[in-house]
């Protein structure tokens, strides 16, 4: 357990993806491609925050006074603030320069988004899923800093202090229980528009080239701030634990982001397909496999055999 250092620090956190999963008549919107395979939230951490406002600042000045960027429809929006999924090629290549430049690090939790999961663990309450996500990631590092503040992105009634601090507690209280020490830092929550807080839009920049690493195989942007992007936890990626956290010396890849099929993907998807009508294909599949999959609970594996 690392000791406390007497200096405060600053956590901005955001999100990507979205926690739904069931639609209209209890469609499965994954299934039909409407919604985001994973959840994810994410913090950017610092003490150099005025300097990064500051700087981001400026950049959008120098953007919004470009006349070669003026006739992009989508400047309008940046003018206002900086979001990656909205902003041109152009206006993100030179955020992304500016952020590889400062001085913070950045920990993010994924959620890979499994129906029955969610159904018994989050009744798929969206609060619940935010806040249990937050406390998960926060567990090892609240006690880090005598002083933090935790400015968190709007995000209607999902995001609100009660269930933020809800949060908070929940992982302090972890941590108590498990180094069975104290935790006496001082941490305030603040909520905030992404448009009044440049380090929110910052931790929206990161955050996003892990959802596309995530939700397109597309590597690029993550590789150019890996060595910011301290910390991935891939909670519910149970067949790869417990090497399911990714880090710069053990980085996220194509081979690393894809599920792996152990014994208990197997019975996640044999007890998905005989509760949903929906997935009985996939029970079908199952079933008629070549191969015969005999579980074995002494090993903790599958093997097959002719």
């Amino acid at each position: 357990m690392k000791k406390t250092e007497n200096k405060k620090m600053y956590y901005y956190f955001d999100e990507a993806g979205q926690p739904d999963i069931l639609g209209h008549k209890g469609i499965n919107l994954i299934e039909k491609g409407t919604a985001s395979k994973v959840f994810m939230v994410g913090y950017l951490e610092t003490e150099e925050h005025k300097k990064i406002a500051s700087d981001l600042r400026n950049l959008q000045k120098q953007i919004a006074e470009d006349e070669y960027l003026s006739s992009i429809p989508s400047i309008a929006s940046t003018k206002k603030m900086f979001h990656a999924n909205k902003d041109c090629a152009e206006v993100r290549e030179k955020v992304f320069k500016l952020l590889k430049t400062v001085n913070f690090t950045f920990y993010c939790i994924v959620a890979r988004k499994n129906e029955s999961l969610f159904r018994r663990k989050f009744n798929f309450k969206k609060d619940k899923i935010y806040e249990y996500l937050v406390t998960k990631l926060l567990e090892n590092r609240l006690h880090l800093y005598s002083e933090i503040d935790c400015y968190f992105s709007a995000m209607g009634n999902t995001v609100r202090i009660q269930n933020m601090n809800s949060a908070i507690q929940n992982a302090i209280h972890i941590f108590n229980q498990k180094w069975k020490a104290e935790n006496k830092s001082n941490i305030r929550v603040l909520i905030q528009k992404p448009s009044e807080e440049p380090l929110l839009q910052a931790a929206d920049y990161v955050l996003w080239t892990i959802q596309r690493a995530y939700e397109r195989s597309e590597f690029r942007y993550y590789n150019f701030l890996q060595d910011k992007i301290c910390l991935i936890h891939d909670i519910f990626d149970f067949g790869k634990y417990p090497q399911n956290y990714y880090s710069p010396k053990n980085p996220l890849e194509a081979k690393k982001n894809r599920p792996c099929v152990r014994l208990g993907c197997f019975r996640n998807a044999w007890h998905d397909a005989y509760f949903h009508p929906t997935r009985i294909c996939l029970y079908n599949m199952l079933k008629s496999t070549i191969c015969q999959i005999k579980f074995s609970e002494e090993i903790g594996k599958v093997t097959c055999k002719e």
